[in-house]
């Protein structure tokens, strides 16, 4: 059985919260999963995998970190194709828009995302947001 992968990108440490409570849901769910920050994998190591999650916090005007996520997630668009995926990340400011691209075009390029829509936490997440991010991780390892 293969570890179900969660790969982010965090500045604050706030995403990686996220990330590390959806590993916890999908370990509770009875199966593997590893966070890993997205300069430590190649998105070619998920072409084979069926069921993952993104992370990454709103930046800039509300959109993916460009440095490392956008060319990550632009990589990824040829092929998830059939994929389940999971969209998370932290937002200080605006109202979810960079969230809802990034379910648009996931969704443009042939992704089902899980429950249809990202996760977002406001700034730190709090308890009820990490246990947010534990169902989700709970559903990841169910399908």
């Amino acid at each position: 059985m293969s570890k179900i992968k969660v790969v982010f990108w965090s500045q604050s440490g706030n995403t990686e919260a996220m990330a590390n409570a959806i590993v916890e849901g999908i370990q509770g769910a009875g199966k593997e999963g590893e966070a890993i920050f997205v300069s430590d994998i190649q998105p070619g190591d998920l072409k084979e995998d069926m069921v993952f999650a993104l992370g990454c916090p709103a930046m800039g005007a509300e959109v993916l970190e460009e440095g490392e996520m956008e060319p990550f997630v632009a990589a990824l668009e040829t092929m998830v194709n059939g994929k389940n995926i999971a969209l998370f990340g932290s937002y200080g400011w605006g109202d979810g828009e960079w969230m809802r691209d990034w379910v648009d075009r996931m969704t443009a390029a042939g992704a089902k995302v899980v429950n249809g829509e990202g996760l977002m936490c406001h700034e730190v997440p709090d308890e009820e947001g990490l246990d947010e991010c534990r169902t989700l991780g709970g559903q990841l390892a169910q399908i």
